[in-house]
This record gives C-alpha cells, sequence and structure tokens, in this order.
C-alpha cells in the first residue's frame, strides 16, 4: 500500500514563511514527478509548483519568486518553502506524486490528505 504523508501547515502572518513536506511510502519501486497543488473555498484545485525527477520546476505565476519546490529521492519525498505569503495564498495544499510500485508495471497518481495553509494577521 502506497501512500503520502504531508506535514507543515499552519497559520502564518502575512509576510511569514513556511515549509510544506510531503513523504511517500509503502513498496515504492519509483517516484516520478512530484507536485504541490492547493484548493481555496469555492475554487478549483490547481497547480503551484511541480519537480520532475531529474529536478528541473515549473511554478504557478501567482507564486514564482516566492515559492520553492524541491525533493529528496533517497527518501522519495518533496518539500515546499513558502516565503512572503499572502492572504491570497490561504488554501488545503495538496501533494502528488506519480508512483510506480512493486505490484504494478506502470505509474498512477497518488495524493496527500492536504494541510491547511491560512495566511491572516
Amino acid at each position: 500500500q502506497v501512500q503520502l504523508v504531508e506535514s507543515g501547515g499552519g497559520l502564518v502572518q502575512p509576510g511569514g514563511s513556511l515549509r510544506l513536506s510531503c513523504a511517500a511510502s509503502g513498496s515504492i519501486f519509483r517516484v516520478n514527478d512530484m507536485g504541490w497543488y492547493r484548493q481555496a473555498p469555492g475554487k478549483q484545485r490547481e497547480l503551484v509548483a511541480g519537480i520532475t525527477r531529474g529536478g528541473s520546476t515549473k511554478y504557478a505565476d501567482s507564486v514564482k519568486g516566492r515559492f520553492t519546490i524541491s525533493r529528496d529521492n533517497a527518501k522519495n519525498a518533496v518539500y515546499l518553502q513558502m516565503n512572503s505569503l499572502k492572504p491570497e495564498d490561504t488554501a488545503v495544499y495538496y501533494c502528488k506524486a506519480d508512483i510506480k510500485a512493486y505490484s504494478t508495471g506502470w505509474y498512477d497518481p497518488f495524493w496527500g490528505q492536504g494541510t491547511q495553509v491560512t495566511v491572516s494577521s
């Protein structure tokens, strides 16, 4: 059984920082692309940042220059450093990973349970 577990959300004041972590565990053969998504109340889930296994990254325009995604392939983990946070960054943040388990011959998408980030004074 493969699962993603997130941590690091919370309440922060505008201009503050948070670091989200997500680790995959279980019978994993290989982890390919990983990413962070967010969903604010009444809005669709959107991509925040993505990173390939080789380290290539992409960001939503709204977070460029403020957020940094990174990963540790040895730990099957992905991180999101969020700086200069704004109230509009408030959302539930989800990590996603394309994972090939030992029991399958292909990559499946897996999602974390979500972690709340609230930016408010």
